[in-house]
């Protein structure tokens, strides 16, 4: 029993790491991966257990870029710590909107919209999206190269884009990226401020959750939630490194089509056989 809920904790962790920083919908994925790996714990520990997981994806950013996120590194010009500066508090002002939202609506939202259907339709509309999105933009040059570059107005807009993400199946990088693909920032920078917007997000949501939940965990809930979250924090570093490789010479529509095949065959499964 203990060494089966160990190893669904690591198989979740391993989902939880490649479908955090890839568009496709880590919570999406966790919700439709319980359905046939159901972890032997109480609803309320598994809601939890799914927000809590994402801590350990986020040190995976912590460390790839403390040098660049770090203000006090004693190696940095005062230029350069000045525009570290400027880049948390980009991060802050955009995390505002879903923090908010989050915040105000965190239980109503679970009710509603925490199951497959939604999922599997998130999955499928934005998936087109990143297809016509890319086909739009495929002769346009990016006006932000350098989250240096990006203005605050731009920091707030993607924010307001990440509020989309409270949907399960969304992706709140699909959702970050998008939006910053869309208003004209380059698919890395894109995908750098949706890395760092995701540390503050997740830091709140893993609180909000563990408050909620309070901390009275049984040894086997505490094994499993940090099992999980260490297996997220390894998998995470490499799943992050593959995606800035990627985007520096493909676009996000390879993503799009797996989202949109993956939902309907969710969709398909639960017509057929829920």
């Amino acid at each position: 029993m203990i060494i089966i809920e160990l190893l669904k904790a690591i198989f979740l962790g391993i989902v939880e790491g490649v479908t955090e920083w890839l568009p496709i919908s880590s919570t999406g994925h966790m919700i439709l991966v319980d359905e046939f790996v159901k972890l032997g714990q109480s609803e309320a520990f598994k809601e939890m257990f799914f927000v809590v997981i994402q801590l350990g994806a986020i040190l995976a950013v912590v460390l790839l870029y403390f040098q660049k996120l770090n203000p006090f590194a004693r190696a940095k010009t005062p230029e350069e710590r000045n525009a570290t500066f400027g880049i948390w508090f980009k991060v802050i002002v955009a995390v505002i909107p879903a923090g908010v939202i989050g915040v105000l609506f965190d239980d109503w939202l679970n009710a509603r919209f925490y199951n497959y259907i939604t999922v599997a339709l998130m999955l499928v509309i934005y998936g087109v999206l990143f297809i016509v999105i890319e086909n739009r933009n495929r002769n346009r040059q990016p006006k932000v190269a350098d989250i240096k570059e990006m203005d605050l107005k731009t920091a707030l807009l993607i924010g307001v884009f990440q509020v989309l993400s409270l949907i399960p199946g969304t992706s709140r990088s699909g959702a970050t990226i998008l939006g910053g693909i869309i208003l004209g920032a380059s698919r890395p920078v894109a995908a750098e401020f949706s890395f760092f917007l995701a540390i503050p997000v997740m830091f709140g949501a893993s609180a909000l959750k563990l408050v909620k939940f309070g901390f009275s965990f049984t040894a086997l809930e505490l094994s499993i939630l940090l099992v999980g979250m260490v297996v997220a924090f390894a998998v995470s570093v490499l799943a992050i490194k593959f995606l800035m490789r990627y985007v520096k010479s493909n676009d996000f529509k390879a993503f799009g089509w797996y989202r949109i095949v993956l939902g309907l065959l969710v969709i398909g499964y639960f017509a057929f056989f829920g």
